[in-house]
């Protein structure tokens, strides 16, 4: 029996002109019978580093009876050229996190994943504080089973208040060595009566995480790096799902 949370997750490789680009990770969000892909914005797009993809490819598992059976499913990101996706704005700026909606009658019949749900977000914020254990769940360096098609978990703790705008913007940080390809990846945390999260997705989804964080001052050769993350806070997929 696979473990849930696993299923909850998805690669995702970037195309541009029939050419796939970079590595990055997805997850499935519901709500009111819709599916999402939920990943960091600037997987979709990043004029900075010249980065506009236009579509992306997820791994689907399509046999509930063999998780090794995989199809690769093509999203347009623009449609008659405009964006499909959903991105958000807040005091501070752009949110790195955007929401793509899955036509479900384009999916395999049969499909072997487990999405998210708006019960899955913190319904109490101090539920949640600095040095809370957490899961990041991704596939970074585009790292997996190759058999089964599956991400790998990174174990990090809650390093800042939470629910408390580090910095003034919309996101917290993570302690957790983390690597390029798993920004989109969900953070989550074990629900207080959750034994096993196999059978049913027992996690309390706490955010997003998108980047590394650094600091410049930081000497290269005395210094290693701070392993420290943005995770965005989650709440914000309520607000692109809309």
């Amino acid at each position: 029996m696979i473990e849930s949370l696993l299923l909850a997750v998805t690669r995702i490789a970037t195309v541009f002109a029939g050419q796939e680009k970079t590595n990055a990770t997805g997850f499935f969000f519901e709500r009111n019978a819709r599916l999402f892909l939920v990943t960091a914005r600037h997987v979709v797009k990043d004029d900075g580093a010249g980065h506009q993809p236009d579509s992306l490819l997820i791994d689907l598992h399509s046999s509930p009876d063999n998780v090794a059976e995989v199809i690769r499913f093509s999203i347009p990101l623009y449609s008659e050229g405009k964006p499909v996706w959903r991105e958000g704005l807040d005091a501070a700026g752009d949110v790195d996190v955007a929401v793509v909606e899955l036509d479900r009658s384009a999916l395999p019949g049969t499909m072997l994943f487990k999405p998210f749900t708006p019960a899955h977000l913190v319904q109490r914020l101090d539920a949640i504080e600095a040095g809370t254990p957490i899961v990041i769940v991704g596939f970074p360096l585009g790292f997996q089973d190759m058999l089964h098609h599956l991400p790998v978990a990174r174990q990090g703790i809650i390093s800042t208040s939470f629910g408390i705008r580090f910095q003034g913007m919309g996101y917290f940080l993570t302690d957790a060595r983390m690597h390029r390809g798993a920004s989109g990846a969900p953070v989550v945390a074990r629900t207080a009566s959750s034994q096993s999260g196999r059978e049913d997705l027992s996690w309390m989804l706490l955010g997003v995480h998108t980047s590394r964080m650094d600091v410049t001052s930081r000497d290269i050769e005395e210094d290693s790096r701070l392993n420290l993350n943005t995770a965005w806070y989650a709440d914000i997929i309520l607000t692109l799902t809309e």
